[in-house]
């Protein structure tokens, strides 16, 4: 007789473990089917972001900024440090251990709440029947009321540059050098490949990033994003923009890169190339042909606002679906697939996620960009305000970014916010609120913020929109 679970998830990552433990929270048997292998040779929940992606890029993001401060900065508050010393190794030990720390905190949470870690493949077939092949042993057919899948994605490759983790590398291979390159190139300007190229270049790399879209950051805000490439300029990056990588050809030490631009053919040689061009949803091996579900033309799972697929009954969640493939988003939409199982009144609200880039100073935005909205035709106002203009990020030594937002003008209501600067991924968070709830900038305006403090300029930000701002010099409103 197959083992029978009121919910299987198929895959332990951020919107998979979440999903789980949500699950069993609310009083249903629950098991989880997860496959991967970190890097000391034992199971693994978390997924690509815990073990490989969110965790270990941002631990290297700290350790290489702090290495800059030291090398760059500490001079300007009057600490003397004498010669640097860059131990990679114990840097990537520290990176480690804070993945081991998460990774087993959530085999902790399993146990406390009794979900059942299955470790090996799953496969959705008819009827929610899930056939599962542990890591060791024979397959399993398993039966489920309901099953989610959250697989995840991989790293999208081009033939052009093919990844052998050594010479060529993805988005995994780029957090493991044994030594800092002294030439690396970047294909890619996206959030990995700006987050990794900014890793390296603190610590040392001369490095290339090629984008082959000829705007920088098209998703985000432009105002925003023109801001950030002068600061990412200063700081090393050579960013090529319109950069089509044609051919790469790897040496024993080395890599060289032929790309075309508008002026023509040209050729460089790395010591290391990372691939970042994106990520692919991952549903090698997950459905049967007979499981019913529905694939798109670029292999995402279509569901509908509930991340509901066509089968009753199945779920799917994460990158394996439409929107950004963020952890965030993954995690939200594991609970409410969990209490829509329940039947419980729930919706993740799409146009209030927010997306980050972990780059310094930082990257963040929440809603529509001022473009978006422009090219809608409906009236609207803006407010933006530097951090120039703020005690704390200057008594901080972070002066540089500012706070956008983007308002109709006919309602008052905050349609987005945009932030290039010290601390941008928890200042935006206030924008979130501010969608969620669908708060009108004057609400933003009449709040009282602590001073000093870097949230004062999301207010002077805020008061902008009406040529309120104190702190800025603004032309006087007509009246």
């Amino acid at each position: 007789m197959s083992e029978k679970y009121d919910v299987i998830v198929i895959g332990g990552g951020p919107g998979g473990y979440v999903a789980a433990i949500r699950a069993a929270q609310l009083g249903y048997k629950t098991a989880c089917i997860e496959k991967r292998i970190n890097k000391q040779g034992d199971p693994a929940l978390g997924g690509t972001c815990l073990n490989v992606g969110c965790i270990p890029s941002k631990a290297l993001l700290d350790s290489s900024w702090k290495y800059h401060e030291a090398e760059e900065a500490f001079s300007d508050h009057g600490i003397g440090v004498g010669k640097l010393n860059l131990d990679l190794d114990t840097m990537l030990q520290r990176k480690d251990k804070i993945v081991l720390q998460l990774t087993g905190g959530i085999a902790q949470l399993f146990k406390a709440n009794k979900v059942d870690w299955l470790q090996g493949t799953g496969q959705l077939k008819a009827n929610k029947q899930v056939a599962f092949k542990p890591l060791e042993g024979d397959e399993q057919t398993l039966e489920a009321e309901n099953v989610v899948l959250a697989a995840g994605s991989v790293p999208i490759d081009i033939p052009v540059a093919e990844v052998d983790q050594q010479i060529i590398v993805d988005s995994t291979g780029a957090l493991e050098f044994a030594s800092v390159p002294k030439k690396l190139g970047v294909i890619g300007a996206g959030v990995i490949g700006l987050e990794l190229g900014s890793v390296w270049a603190r610590l040392g790399s001369q490095v290339t990033v090629l984008e082959a879209v000829d705007t920088f950051l098209p998703a985000v805000d432009q105002q925003i994003a023109k801001e950030a490439m002068k600061q990412f300029t200063k700081q090393g990056l050579d960013i090529h923009l319109g950069a089509r990588v044609t051919g790469s050809k790897k040496n024993k030490n080395s890599v060289r890169v032929t790309y075309t631009d508008g002026d023509g053919e040209h050729e460089e040689t790395f010591d290391r190339l990372i691939v970042a061009v994106g990520r692919r949803p991952y549903t090698e091996g997950l459905l049967s042909q007979d499981a019913g579900v529905t694939l798109d033309e670029r292999n995402f799972i279509y569901v509908d606002n509930q991340c509901r697929t066509d089968v009753p009954g199945v779920y799917a969640i994460g990158d394996l679906v439409r929107g950004p493939a963020l952890a965030h988003k993954a995690i939200e939409e594991g609970v409410m697939v969990a209490e829509v199982i329940a039947g419980e009144h729930t919706q993740v609200n799409y146009d209030a996620v927010p997306g980050v880039i972990y780059t310094h100073p930082e990257v963040a935005w929440v809603g529509k960009t001022e473009e978006e909205v422009k090219e809608s035709g409906e009236p609207y106002k803006t407010g933006v305000v530097p951090f120039a203009a703020n005690g704390r990020a200057l008594a901080a030594g972070e002066s540089a970014g500012m706070v956008k937002f983007v308002v109709d003008e006919k309602s008052d209501r905050v349609l987005g916010m945009h932030v290039l600067g010290p601390q941008a991924s928890e200042l935006v968070q206030q924008g979130v609120i501010s969608l969620e709830f669908g708060a009108s900038i004057e609400d933003l305006q009449l709040m009282v913020f602590g001073h000093p403090s870097l949230s004062e300029t999301v207010h002077e930000a805020a008061l902008a929109t009406d040529y309120k701002a104190i702190h800025v010099a603004q032309r006087r409103r007509k009246k």
